[in-house]
């Protein structure tokens, strides 16, 4: 996914190679991750697709079946990621994500904790935010959640900026080892305000604490801790309102009471025979809300550690 040169920078690689990830698009919602392999074929709808035909084209490629159906290959970014992965726990998408990384002041060269691993979907974005001199610690009580994300990372090229690690954060507190040098800490936690004392441990002096929770009784308990060592305690409910935009066909001779409307001429178009024959069709562009869209994710509670005085 994110061919990572930690002399340079992350980045991707312009052409499709052998053993490359790609997304696999048909359209917005129809999305598959599929590792390019030259011998294997990908079989959709649209026909026969062959790995050896992919190798060498650019990312964003249209790419033809044995049926002339088309699919266009596209590079595994986070965005796009958060879209077709496995999903094992509940996961944050790009809204939410977004916020997170921009409040929590995330840029190249930080340091983050993040309780909860999960599916990884935010874990990703984060490698992306702190590479390629940054790094991201993560922790997940399943071992088998774990072992899937260190595969996953591995996979879409970010192990090399994310540490996971098993432990019961709830139970234990963040590794004593990391005390002082996070720049940022995201709680995806059911009581997370049994680990706020242990985040303020690890943060440095000013940086900030994102906390994720579905209920609000979460985020009053969470709240109720953070007063202790923490200040500017701000709490966001994320909904994003996606819309349809697309061009309708009308009838152009008739109004909405069905009798002719006064409307600018139509197109004529020429028939076999010669004649002039009018269009009784035209088009326009509709706007609105899409059907798909998701209401409630959760709450993000964030707050600034205190400066000692």
């Amino acid at each position: 996914m994110l061919a990572l040169d930690t002399s340079k920078k992350l980045s991707f690689n312009k052409l499709i190679a052998d053993g490359d990830l790609v997304i696999v698009y048909e359209k917005h919602d129809t999305m598959k991750a599929v590792n390019v392999c030259e011998g294997s074929i990908f079989q959709n709808r649209f026909g026969v697709f062959k790995h050896s035909d992919w190798i060498g084209k650019p990312f964003g490629s249209k790419v033809y079946s044995n049926k002339s159906g088309y699919v266009y290959l596209l590079a595994p970014s986070p965005e796009l990621w958060t879209l077709v992965l496995s999903h094992r726990t509940q996961i944050l998408y790009i809204a939410d994500i977004s916020f997170v990384i921009m409040y929590l002041e995330i840029v190249p060269g930080c340091l983050v904790l993040e309780s909860g691993t999960g599916s990884g979907s935010l874990t990703t974005s984060l490698a992306r935010a702190v590479a390629p001199t940054g790094h991201v610690y993560t922790f997940d009580f399943h071992e088998q959640r774990a072992a899937s994300a260190r595969e996953e990372f591995e996979r879409t090229g970010v192990s090399s900026v994310v540490t996971v690690g098993v432990r019961d954060i709830q139970g234990k507190g963040f590794p004593d080892e990391l005390c002082g040098m996070a720049d940022a800490v995201f709680l995806d936690l059911p009581q997370p305000w049994l680990v706020i004392a242990s985040a303020a441990k690890m943060l440095k002096p000013d940086a900030t604490l994102c906390s994720f929770s579905p209920c609000i009784e979460q985020v009053q308990r969470s709240c109720e801790a953070l007063r202790t060592n923490f200040t500017d305690i701000r709490t966001f409910e994320v909904l994003l309102r996606t819309y349809e935009v697309r061009e309708v066909k009308k009838d152009s001779m008739r109004g909405h009471g069905g009798s002719p409307s006064q409307q600018p001429p139509c197109k004529r178009r020429q028939t076999s025979e010669g004649s002039n024959k009018q269009e009784s069709m035209s088009s326009t562009i509709m706007a609105r809300p899409s059907a798909e869209a998701r209401g409630h994710t959760g709450y993000l509670t964030f707050a600034r550690l205190k400066c000692s005085t």
